[in-house]
């Protein structure tokens, strides 16, 4: 003879159960659909990282890192002189140029050559000081 208490509990979880799996399924689809969402805005936040990095690669130098086209020779070390004399980091100077802090290091470490497009706005950058590179900064910001 089996056990009253041990029936109760068996027919109590079962009925527990069988009403808690609607709620269950409707918590699924519900999660199911969230993480839909969350991947579709994933999606779309790297597609809008990789438009404005594009962007900021086609952004002009500012007007006051623009020089003569006539000036155009680079050194490497020259460069790196110069930002230290600005007291720029390479990051800021990177912002200046439009390009990464990783590019201007390439740059001055020679590993790399700046393209054409940023040679006037390198040319530019060798009269200004200190106060005139914090003010371009501080426009960019």
């Amino acid at each position: 003879m089996p056990n009253i208490a041990q029936v109760l509990k068996e027919e109590i979880a079962r009925i527990a159960r069988k009403q808690s799996r609607p709620e269950v399924a409707a918590l699924k689809r519900t999660v199911a659909r969230q993480r839909a969402d969350i991947a579709a805005l994933t999606r779309q936040v790297a597609d809008l990282a990789r438009q404005l990095s594009a962007l900021r690669k086609q952004r002009p130098a500012p007007p006051e890192l623009q020089a003569p086209a006539a000036v155009q020779r680079f050194r490497p070390k020259g460069l790196a002189s110069h930002r230290r004399r600005l007291g720029l980091s390479a990051a800021e100077l990177g912002r200046m140029f439009g390009v990464s802090g990783q590019t201007i290091y390439l740059w001055e470490t020679g590993r790399a050559r700046p393209r054409p497009a940023h040679m006037p706005a390198i040319a530019a950058l060798r009269s200004l000081g200190r106060r005139q590179a914090a003010t371009v900064l501080e426009s960019l910001a």
